[in-house]
């Protein structure tokens, strides 16, 4: 006959997998439970979000493509737009006239208006010059014309 010892281990290791057995089979069964549960409810916005991404998306309105002026061009507009604007109309309205954003007329007029006063003191300090050519040319003018009176006069 065999050992009592060893009989008692070889049941004790045929007993401990069949033991085994149902713990891990209660894990499993335990691990499964919560994901069959895991259906969370989802929100009024989830679901609308779904149901708008299910319908058919009507196109996007295509933008034309970004157009880019020219100095020239820039001050023909804001030309125009002060002009209806000096006429009654409002901005708002008189920049949608010209084809514009209101953003990008105040843009250009502050971009312009630095460049207007240098053109305003180039001209000031031009005719500031030709002022004093006109004060130069009328002064030897009247010399001339002093001494003609003398001579005739014979005070010279």
């Amino acid at each position: 006959m065999a050992d009592p010892q060893q009989t008692e281990a070889s049941q004790a290791l045929t007993e401990a997998p069949a033991k085994a057995e149902p713990v891990a089979a209660k894990k499993k069964a335990a691990r499964q439970k919560p994901a069959a549960k895991a259906q969370p409810k989802r929100s009024a916005a989830k679901e609308a979000a779904r149901a708008a991404i299910s319908e058919p998306i009507s196109p996007a309105p295509v933008k034309a493509p970004r157009k880019i002026y020219s100095e020239k061009e820039r001050t023909q507009k804001l030309a125009q737009i002060e002009k209806a604007i000096a006429g009654g109309a409002s901005s708002k309205s008189a920049v949608s006239q010209a084809g514009i954003s209101e953003q990008t007329y105040y843009q250009w007029k502050k971009a312009a208006a630095p460049a207007s006063e240098r053109d305003e003191l180039k001209d000031l300090v031009a005719l500031e010059e030709e002022n004093k050519r006109l004060k130069k040319m009328l002064a030897e003018h009247l010399r001339k014309e002093n001494e003609e009176l003398k001579s005739r006069l014979g005070l010279a």
